[in-house]
């Protein structure tokens, strides 16, 4: 595979260079920040105890939009 020459401004290489992990190189890093992850590639990244509390936290979220949809909207929507 070959290689090319990219001319970046300072901040967008300082971007780049904050989010790079210590392991990658800056062509796996930009790989990673511009690339399409899909959803199925995040499964087994938290715990179940981590996974059960992003759900809380959802249905939370949902519970509230709920509710303050129905201040403004009344029951009937």
């Amino acid at each position: 595979m070959g290689t090319k020459t990219v001319r970046l401004r300072e901040d967008v290489y300082e971007r780049i260079r904050s989010r790079k992990r210590e392991d990658e190189t800056f062509s796996e890093a930009i790989d990673r920040l511009t690339g399409n992850t899909s959803l199925l590639e995040l499964e087994g990244t938290l715990s179940d105890e981590e996974a059960d509390e992003v759900r809380a936290a959802v249905e939370e979220s949902r519970d509230v939009g709920r509710q303050e949809a129905e201040e403004l909207y009344g029951e009937d929507g």
